[in-house]
């Protein structure tokens, strides 16, 4: 008799091991909105000042658009400090936060009202040299600072040895940022599903640099945006619960739009922060 050429592999019940695929693990933790709380030490002049100036933005953000070339904002440099502390805590913070390092020194943190924004600027001695509250999708510091630290074209680097698609996607790289205009959708290449070598990331790594935009959004898992020494390039880089990453992408975009606020974000937040200055009102 001639061998039988399939294997024969037991099925049914108690057929099968204890071992279970190895899945690597997603994001979560998907943040949803908690209206803030307010301070346990606080008092009536800095609360009523603090609803003061919020009535005031919530107003201007009525009276303007998401996106508007002029922002609804609020400055805050000549409040006293403890109206500042006061609308530090009791707006709470949200999913995105940012810095940048050239040419001026920019932290900005999104509070927990989606789209409202604090944006602090620093001097040389590091001292607070600006303060203020702005609604808008992303501050505008943000894209100033990539335009101001980055350039229009690149000398590609040295080849290295177990290269595969590295060169090739640092072209496609930089004739995608060539050919951007503003407003124009996002270019993405996703590294995580091309066959690419560590002396490809290396290479990439080492030719476009992470500069000096730093962002990160806590939305679902943690995305990681950094721009590039070249013009509206960005890396996005997606972190699971443990802090591993899942999602390696190059974006050739204006601004990254895991980082933006929506229009619905907006109008959700000028519901919330109206019935929130009420609560101030009240206590």
């Amino acid at each position: 008799m001639k061998p039988f050429p399939i294997p024969v592999v037991p099925v049914g019940p108690g057929s099968q091991t204890d071992e279970s695929p190895e899945y690597l693990a997603m994001p979560s933790g998907m943040n949803t909105f908690r209206a803030p709380r307010l301070p346990e030490t606080m008092s009536d002049e800095d609360l009523a000042r603090a609803a003061d100036i919020l009535d005031h933005l919530l107003a201007d953000m009525r009276a303007r658009p998401l996106g508007a070339a002029q922002p609804a904002s609020v400055d805050l440099a000549g409040e006293p400090r403890g109206v500042r502390d006061l609308l530090t805590e009791s707006l709470g913070f949200g999913e995105v936060s940012a810095f940048t390092l050239a040419p001026t020194r920019i932290r900005a943190q999104e509070t927990a009202f989606a789209a409202l924004w604090r944006v602090l600027e620093e001097g040389a001695d590091g001292r607070i040299v600006a303060d203020r509250l702005e609604a808008s999708p992303v501050p505008a510091e943000l894209y100033a600072a990539m335009r101001a630290t980055t350039l229009p074209a690149l000398a590609p680097p040295p080849l290295t040895a177990g290269m595969m698609n590295g060169e090739a996607l640092l072209a496609e790289v930089q004739q995608q940022s060539a050919r951007h205009v503003a407003g124009q959708a996002a270019h993405v290449i996703n590294l995580t599903l091309l066959p690419v070598s560590e002396a490809d990331l290396d290479y990439l790594y080492g030719a476009l640099g992470h500069r000096d935009v730093s962002m990160l959004s806590r939305g679902y898992g943690n995305c990681r945006v950094t721009s590039t020494r070249l013009a509206n390039v960005w890396w996005v880089q997606y972190f699971n619960s443990m802090d591993t990453l899942i999602l390696n992408t190059i974006e050739v975009v204006d601004m990254p739009e895991v980082v933006l606020a929506a229009d619905e974000d907006y109008t959700d937040t000028i519901e919330r922060l109206g019935e929130y200055i009420a609560m101030l009102r009240e206590s």
